[in-house]
């Protein structure tokens, strides 16, 4: 290939190469000739050899070796090769390349040039690349051009003065005088670049946003002249007049009517007039009424513009565009929390859209209809929402169902239906409900003294029918457990009576014990329930016994140790048997008594633990795997229980010969509780509070646990903990409980963290808090400096 090619010579042959080493074989012998010629003296080609660079370049490949052509070019008095210049020196130059210094007094001195589109070359490229240098160097150049009487350069100059205002934040008092003016403009293209810079202004700097709040009345007098303006060729598009204007203005507006009520007053007319008058059958129309949408919902509006900006975003949810529908329904869950009667009116439509084939728009119809559940709509809404969850896509599963329960918790109009509408979800969908779930529906459960009976023949059935869904299996062996004389003497009125004898829920129980699905904390569970069975039933305690044994030698270690204390229960503690497996009592609510319909702040009330003997350290909690119904012997626990990772071995721990001594040699080989450590509060922003506490193992080992709770009324998920230490710190962070906090702190989530401190530094650590709420995803950082128990304090 010659030096001379022709610019569409190299890209023919560029395009025509079959292999990539044949392209790049073509490229590199075409950048040795232009590097040839860029060296030459006199180079009547630059141009030419310039423009096939910056095609490289396009391609990929290295051109770095043409920025000092770039500013030779740009020096260059001829307007072609200034064309070129300029065009690669804002491809290949930025602001952190030296060589773009030595453009300065070039631009400075084009920005002076007799010819327009000369003086337009030099601010596009200063407004693409120009450094913080460059702008306060020419930034007195930009505002005497603001001046000029050519609008196209007003125009330019206007996005320069942008970029300076960006990169230099403290110039904007100097452009701030000479933007005011440029709205007098008839040029459309100078209005859309005037009021571009002043909303660049009003973000920047408040005292800039108080003096245009002035201007309110001049931005009004120009959208109603283009909302009432006949047809004009040269801005009209699908039948509206110059939309790209109209959006930048109503953003504006939006900027100076936040929480100022006589700006707010003096718009309110225009946005009521562009709300009716838009045609919404186009995209554009569209566009322009989204606009005024978020404006009246962002200022002090009057009620009956921000009803009619719902009625708007309800009739987006009609639209046959999936982009639209999407988009009304991020604005409607923005505001349905103040707003919440004008969103109710579309709650037919919003539930319609839950049928939707669109991925994204069946969860932001998910998350609007959960906001939408309230007292009055629980059954309805709820009927709605088990239908989906019973068709929903496997990724919306767990967020449907723990909206649902958070719902039913908040809202439940009784007990039963509180009961029914969790074994619905359950049954449907066990294996994508939180851990926390178990434990609260049994707190449920015995709250509901009255509906014992009806709910142990409904999970009996329910185990019958399917024992693959964990979760609904765990709690039908507890109620089995804990209920299984009413369930045997058949008296229930609420429900189809069925005849159940002693066998027959032996042999569920069994079943479950003996499947593979079954998981070692399901067999736990189980393995209880037989073993209850045992004081309530009378003539088949014998076959208990040997179900027992023969789980003695099973190969799970924690299963085993189980059977092993029952096994203990009956040879030597039968005098015992019944009173440690008797009823447990009725768990109470707490203080705050919330009642159904109300907030689900119900807690289990912490049951103070019996002295063994004074000096006696308590027995610890169990792993909810490991001894979950050994609650009964234990007591109760306010926080549901977290499944245990890995076991542990267990220390032998000297009784008393005493019966309380006795019980404890029933379950030996546990190890002593510590004390408690001391819970400190590190973080607490936007309805989230992040809690630490600390237990020292060793010398050097610390256990870190973190705490996170959210107050607030919506729902948090993907919530994630990162943590950083010192470099001589080993940190180990284990699984958390889960990423999903649920609202009014109805759940906690916890995450532990293991550090080792071997060389003994001052410890700090710094957390990283992710978490999304209402679609939207935020980030924090906190630094704890000193740990509770540890050293003085947290900061």
């Amino acid at each position: 290939m010659s030096p001379s090619v022709p610019l569409q010579e190299m890209i023919r042959a560029i395009r025509s190469a079959r292999t990539q080493c044949e392209e790049r074989g073509v490229i590199q012998r075409e950048c040795a000739a232009i590097r040839a010629q860029f060296r030459q003296a006199d180079n009547g080609g630059r141009s030419h050899n310039l423009a096939k660079l910056l095609y490289v370049h396009m391609l990929g490949y290295p051109a770095h070796f043409g920025q000092m052509e770039c500013v030779r070019m740009i020096a260059s008095p001829r307007y072609s090769e200034k064309r070129v210049g300029y065009l690669g020196a804002m491809m290949l130059l930025d602001e952190k390349q030296d060589a773009s210094l030595l453009i300065t007094n070039s631009i400075k001195n084009d920005l002076s040039h007799s010819s327009q589109y000369v003086q337009s070359l030099a601010l596009c490229t200063l407004a693409c690349m120009g450094s913080a240098e460059m702008c306060r160097d020419l930034a007195p150049e930009i505002d005497r051009l603001l001046r000029a009487s050519n609008s196209y350069i007003r125009k330019k100059a206007a996005l320069c003065a942008v970029h300076i205002v960006r990169k230099v934040p403290d110039l904007w008092e100097l452009f701030a005088t000479a933007a005011r003016p440029l709205l007098a403009e008839k040029n459309h293209g100078v209005l859309h670049s005037a009021v571009v810079l002043i909303t660049e202004l009003c973000e920047r700097n408040a005292e800039t946003l108080e003096r245009f709040r002035k201007i309110v009345p001049d931005l009004v007098q120009i959208m109603k002249a283009l909302v009432i303006s006949g047809y004009s060729p040269e801005h009209d598009v699908a039948g509206v007049s110059d939309p790209f204007l109209q959006v930048r203005i109503l953003r504006l507006l939006r900027i100076l009517g936040h929480n100022n009520e006589a700006a707010s007053d003096a718009m309110n007319d225009l946005l009521a007039q562009v709300a009716t008058n838009t045609d919404s059958t186009k995209t554009v129309g569209n566009a322009v009424l989204y606009e005024t949408v978020l404006t009246v919902l962002d200022i002090k509006s009057e009620s009956g513009l921000r009803v009619l900006a719902v009625n708007i975003l309800g009739r987006f949810l009609l639209n046959n565009d999936r982009n639209i529908r999407y988009i009304a329904m991020t604005s409607l869950q923005k505001i349905v929390g103040t707003d919440h009667n004008a969103v109710q009116r579309h709650r037919g439509t919003i539930v319609d859209c839950l049928k939707d084939q669109d991925a994204s728009v069946k969860r932001r119809a998910l998350d609007l209809s959960l906001a939408l559940v309230s007292a009055t709509n629980i059954r309805s809404m709820m009927k709605e929402l088990l239908i989906f969850l019973s068709s929903c896509p496997p990724e919306l599963k767990a967020q449907a169902a723990s909206g649902i329960f958070n719902a039913a918790d908040r809202y439940a109009p009784s007990q039963r239906w509180h009961i029914d509408t969790i074994l619905h979800v359950l049954t449907t969908a066990a294996g994508d409900v939180r851990d926390e779930t178990v434990p609260n529906l049994i707190q449920l459960i015995t709250n509901a003294s009255e509906l014992h009976c009806y709910t142990v023949h409904k999970l009996y059935r329910a185990l019958l029918a399917d024992i693959s869904q964990q979760s609904l299996v765990q709690v039908a062996c507890w109620c089995v457990g804990e209920y299984g004389d009413l369930l045997v003497r058949g008296e229930c009125r609420e429900i189809e009576p069925v005849e159940v004898t002693e066998d027959d829920v032996l042999d569920a129980l069994e079943t479950v014990l003996q499947s593979h699905m079954s998981s070692p904390a399901t067999r736990g569970f189980a393995l209880t329930a037989t073993m209850k069975l045992s004081t309530r039933i009378t003539d088949n305690v014998d076959r208990i016994r040997k179900i027992v044994s023969i789980y003695g030698s099973c190969i799970d270690v924690e299963l085993q140790q189980r059977a092993v204390e029952y096994n203990a229960l009956f040879k030597k503690y039968d005098h015992m048997r019944a009173a440690v497996l008797e009823r447990m009592p009725v768990i109470e609510k707490n203080a705050s008594g919330h009642a159904y319909g109300d907030t689900a702040g119900e807690t289990v009330k912490e049951i103070q633990p019996v002295k063994v003997k004074q000096g006696e350290p308590l027995l610890p909690q169990l792993p909810a795997n490991q001894v979950c119904d050994l609650l009964d012997l234990l007591g109760g626990s306010e926080n549901p229980l977290q499944p245990s990772q890995h076991s542990t071995p267990h220390l032998p721990i000297n009784t008393a010969s005493t019966a309380g001594g006795d019980l404890l040699d029933l379950l030996g080989g546990l190890e002593p509780i510590r004390p408690s450590a001391t819970t400190m509060t590190v973080y607490e922003k936007n309805g989230v509070t992040l809690t630490i506490s600390c237990e020292r193992q060793s010398d050097s080992g610390l256990t870190v646990t973190l705490t996170a709770s959210n107050s607030t009324d919506s729902d948090i998920s993907s919530f994630t903990l990162q943590a950083a230490v010192p470099k001589s710190v080993q940190l180990h962070m284990k699984a958390p409980s889960g990423d999903y906090l649920p609202a009014e702190a109805t759940a906690k989530l916890t995450q532990v963290v293991v550090l080792n401190n071997p060389n003994k530094v001052n410890l700090k650590m710094r957390i990283r808090i992710s978490y999304t709420r209402l679609g939207s995803a935020f980030q924090d950082t906190v630094q704890i400096d000193s740990f509770p128990g540890v050293t003085a304090a947290v900061h």
